[in-house]
């Protein structure tokens, strides 16, 4: 009987306390009417003033006056992370625009070394030095057989067939990290800021 008596007098209680407005309270606040916050904090939060400081202090560090916060030189922090997924999709697009200028660079450095060697005048000296050893059966020309038209052809097609096999590799590579980081872990890194 004590029991059905104690549970009507808590709603009671409850009812005859009911919840002012501004305060924040806790959803199992029915049989407490104490409030989360205070008035002031839920006014200085409205206003947009940072909440007062706490007067928390951490066991085992002591006080800095101004002065020693100010001498003092920060640590730099370290953190260690795991590399453990690479999204495939990402390489492919990454490695593919990649090989791309490779592929420029090199097509733009083979014309200028073509055109230095011309200027030089190799390719004439080399059909001489051939023709004069008495080899020039068929009427040889170097600067014709190597010509800039032939290279820069010859080279185009390599650097397409190196932006296939760059491109696929990658992906391929970024599928067998996956599947190893999953067995493994990944690669652990240690990352510092300075």
């Amino acid at each position: 009987m004590s029991d059905e008596q104690s549970v009507p007098q808590e709603e009671t209680v409850a009812e005859a306390q009911p919840v002012q407005p501004g305060h924040r309270t806790s959803r199992s606040a029915a049989s407490s009417p104490k409030p989360l916050i205070s008035e002031e904090q839920v006014a200085e939060h409205e206003a947009g003033a940072e909440p007062a400081p706490a007067a928390f202090k951490p066991a085992g560090r002591p006080a800095k006056s101004k002065n020693e916060r100010k001498s003092s030189v920060p640590r730099a922090r370290r953190m260690k992370l795991s590399l453990t997924k690479i999204d495939p999709w990402s390489v492919t697009k990454v490695s593919f625009l990649l090989s791309i200028a490779g592929a420029l660079i090199q097509v733009i450095a083979v014309a200028l070394i073509w055109l230095l060697l011309n200027s030089i005048g190799l390719f004439d000296n080399i059909t001489q030095i051939v023709s004069t050893t008495g080899l020039d059966s068929g009427g040889l020309d170097i600067a014709s057989f190597f010509g800039i038209v032939k290279v820069l052809s010859a080279v185009t097609i390599f650097s397409i067939f190196e932006i296939v096999l760059v491109t696929v590799l990658a992906t391929i590579g970024a599928f067998l990290y996956n599947v190893v980081s999953s067995l493994v872990g990944g690669v652990h890194l240690t990352l510092g800021d300075d």
